[in-house]
């Protein structure tokens, strides 16, 4: 017995080797394992310490409002400041929304090339709700113009323009030559002038409207087949027509000096509508001038009547001064009562005075005063008047 317990001892020891290593084998485990478990042990903990309930995000609203009409609300930028910046575009009924805004006061701005509004700018409140009435604007179209001249004014004046493009209209240029269009919105036209007996170059010209007004798109005429025509009269007698000067005015200007037979001719005219009028000094004329209408002949025998213009003068006297007096002065007005003229040269010693420049067809009014020897002046005498024929 004995025997058998020292084998099982001897057992024992001869399994100690194995023992001893698988020990060891399981320290080393246990240490790579332990700072794992630590580390998420702690990782729980810290966890379950630094751990918040989520927040909801803040909550927004809406500005909502209409431009109109729609011609000018379709694709108006609006421009939102204020307790946010936002931007947003109208539809193509004018009407536009702008989200996502939080509480505040904002400012409200629409724009769109070619458009005023009214009003400019709105301001709104939002205080926890949306604000979709209330908010509107009126868009208004800005108008330009367009104009030019064509010349020379013997072939522009009269003419008719025509308009065509983002809109159409015509007009007649003026006398000299020129032409508008007005109250035109932005886009493009085509402008295109015509008269009778004349062709233009160019014969058309586009413009672009964009914000401004368009000028200088002018234009030249030239007589067709180059044909022109002439006016020519006489003016007598001799005496009054000779070396007159004759004023041609209308659908071209010109001047001229009548011959020695008071004879005068206008040529190298277009077709169109003239006045002539005579003018020599010391005479009348009848008539005073003459309209003259050329279409596709010369006009002659446009004649006038000289009358030598009678002189006319106004004979002053006057009342001497009850006082010790050097002389008078005389004064002159068109006008009763004020703007008196003195007309006099030199100081009057008599008694009277002769106007020699006074036109025909005029009313003259005239009052004196009194100069003493240390040239001290008197007020104003009493006022006559004397109407020249």
């Amino acid at each position: 017995m004995s025997f058998e317990q020292n084998r099982d001892a001897e057992g024992a020891l001869d399994n100690s080797p194995a023992l001893a290593f698988r020990a060891r084998r399981a320290i080393l485990c246990l240490g790579m394992l332990l700072p794992t478990l630590l580390v998420w042990g702690c990782s729980g903990i810290v966890s379950g310490q630094n751990s918040t309930a989520s927040q909801p995000p803040p909550q927004t609203f809406n500005i909502s409002g209409t431009i109109t009409p729609v011609t000018g609300g379709n694709g108006a930028t609006v421009t939102v400041t204020g307790a946010a910046n936002a931007t947003a575009t109208a539809n193509s009924s004018g009407n536009f929304t702008v989200s996502g805004l939080a509480n505040g006061t904002y400012t409200i701005t629409p724009s769109h090339a070619g458009y005023s509004f009214s009003p400019s700018s709105m301001n709104v409140t939002i205080s926890n709700a949306s604000v979709t009435t209330g908010i509107s604007f009126t868009a208004t179209a800005l108008t330009f113009g367009i104009s030019g001249t064509l010349s020379p004014a013997a072939g522009g004046s009269g003419a008719v323009v025509t308009l065509s493009g983002a809109a159409a209209a015509t007009t007649t240029a003026d006398s000299a030559g020129n032409y508008t269009f007005t109250g035109l919105v932005n886009g493009t036209y085509a402008v295109t002038p015509s008269r009778a007996g004349y062709t233009f170059n160019p014969s058309i010209q586009t413009a672009t409207v964009n914000g401004a007004n368009v000028t200088g798109l002018n234009f030249t005429a030239t007589v067709q087949g180059g044909q022109t025509f002439s006016i020519s009269g006489t003016i007598s007698p001799t005496a009054g027509g000779a070396g007159a000067t004759v004023i041609l005015s209308g659908a071209a200007g010109a001047t001229t000096i009548t011959n020695g037979a008071g004879n005068y001719t206008f040529p190298g005219l277009a077709s169109g509508s003239y006045s002539v009028t005579p003018n020599n000094t010391g005479f009348t004329f009848t008539p005073a001038s003459q309209n003259v209408t050329i279409t596709t002949a010369n006009v002659t025998g446009v004649n006038f009547a000289a009358a030598a213009q009678q002189s006319h003068s106004v004979a002053l006297t006057w009342n001497a001064s009850t006082s010790t007096v050097s002389g008078y002065n005389v004064y002159r007005s068109t006008v009763s009562g004020t703007s008196y003229v003195r007309i006099n040269s030199f100081l009057n010693t008599g008694l009277s005075f002769t106007d020699m420049a006074v036109q025909n067809g005029s009313t003259y009014y005239y009052v004196t005063t009194a100069l003493d020897a240390a040239g001290s002046e008197s007020v104003f005498s009493n006022e006559v008047s004397a109407v020249i024929p």
